[in-house]
């Protein structure tokens, strides 16, 4: 039988939030009712963000609120390291492999065109998506790019298809992947985007449950297609 395995990813850009204790606190009780694990994984993929006071805060406080993880930064475990800033070398063989296998592709477009390409949606009363640009650029194309120096960032290929998953507070839930198009995976300097880690994390980390916020649910489609993409 498969072992249960959560986790919590809090993001140290502030003090431990009550939606995050909230959401720790399910994930804690649920793998410990199973006889599971509790992991604790830092979500520091963006440095800008990052500060190592609040890191230490989140800790400390969720400490203080009883609850002590498996598997984390601070006590190691069979999946280290558990700080996602330290993962980053784990994370482009699989973008890499995404692109190789036609799944995935470089996008050119520059802020100013994707900014253009969303107000020209917005005045057509359309929900802003990418429109696909450069699904399918010839070599002459890519190439001309490449004279600008302009650097790509990688997006996901997203099908027109309906996306599904089960929530046990909502029932079945049913998204029409068409809407959010082609996004974004990969920054131009090649450095994963948090969706990407947290799934690839998962994955190598044989999470078995995710119990996150209501603010998280329109992660969940996206997080899925991804999984698919890569074949698991």
């Amino acid at each position: 039988m498969k072992i249960v395995r959560t986790r919590i990813a809090p993001t140290p850009s502030g003090k431990l939030h009550i939606g995050t204790a909230h959401t720790a606190l399910f994930n804690y009780l649920f793998a410990k009712h199973s006889g599971g694990k509790f992991i604790l994984r830092i979500d520091d993929t963006d440095p800008n963000r990052y500060k190592k006071e609040f890191e230490d805060d989140i800790l400390q406080s969720l400490k203080w609120l009883g609850l002590d993880w498996d598997e984390g930064p601070d006590v190691g475990g069979s999946y280290t390291p558990y700080r996602q800033s330290q993962r980053m070398s784990h994370y482009w063989p699989y973008l890499e492999k995404l692109l190789k296998e036609g799944k995935a592709y470089n996008c050119y477009c520059s802020q100013t065109e994707l900014e253009e390409e969303r107000k020209k949606m917005q005045e057509e009363k359309k929900a802003p998506k990418y429109s696909g640009k450069c699904r399918n650029l010839t070599q002459k194309q890519i190439d001309e790019f490449k004279m600008e120096a302009r650097k790509p960032t990688v997006r996901l290929k997203v099908k027109g298809q309906e996306v599904s998953f089960v929530d046990p507070a909502r029932g079945k839930v049913t998204v029409d992947a068409g809407n959010f198009g082609d996004f974004i995976i990969a920054r131009s300097d090649k450095s994963a985007l948090l969706i990407v880690a947290s799934t690839i994390d998962d994955i190598e980390m044989k999470i078995t449950h995710t119990i996150r916020g209501e603010d998280y649910i329109n992660f969940v489609p996206r997080q899925i297609l991804l999984f698919e993409a890569l074949g698991v």
